[in-house]
């Protein structure tokens, strides 16, 4: 029965510790990636605001080309909403809606993904004149893990777990562009 209680007494502590160490460490992660597109500004814009082209760009959409995909709303559109639904885990199933558009400049969406976990993270594209013919193009994504999961932080690299697979959309939708 004494090593049966030093047990629990050592989970109990390991447990609170873990809690402990949660209030101080952040809740939020962003990660951000960009790349320069030898279009006009406008061109890169009207091409990126319609979330059906992300099929031709996004490593997301390329994952599983097996996967139900549904739309509401217009294309293009504050209130439009892609979803998609995968049997492979690790496209799993979820929605992004545009919640934002500022013309020419920005689009900010809403990701809410319901498997393999739940989450509601943000993304946006942003695109910025470098000159007449040439557009430098930003894809981040932010998000925060709730307390106590916070302390997920410690252990997953938001920018390795996220980041690379922008910068293969952004590699994709330079290639689709330029061509």
């Amino acid at each position: 029965m004494n090593i049966l209680k030093k047990i629990l007494i050592a989970i109990a502590m390991l447990i609170a510790a873990v809690l402990l160490a949660a209030l101080f460490i952040k809740k939020d992660y962003a990660v951000e990636k960009q790349i320069v597109i030898n279009k006009p500004k406008q061109t890169v814009f009207d091409y990126i605001k319609l979330l059906k082209n992300q099929d031709n760009y996004s490593k997301w959409a390329m994952m599983d080309p097996n996967m139900t995909k549904t739309y509401r709303g217009t294309d293009g559109t504050v209130g439009f909403v892609s979803a998609w639904d995968s049997k492979q885990e690790n496209v799993g199933a979820g929605e992004q809606e545009i919640k934002k558009i500022i013309e020419g400049e920005r689009i900010d969406l809403a990701l809410r993904f319901t498997k393999p976990f739940e989450a509601h993270d943000d993304a946006y594209l942003v695109t910025e004149a470098v000159n007449d013919s040439t557009t430098n193009v930003k894809w981040g994504f932010t998000g925060a893990f709730p307390y106590p999961m916070n302390v997920m932080n410690l252990f997953m690299d938001m920018e390795k777990a996220v980041g690379g697979d922008l910068q293969t959309g952004l590699e994709n939708l330079k290639k689709v562009l330029e061509k």
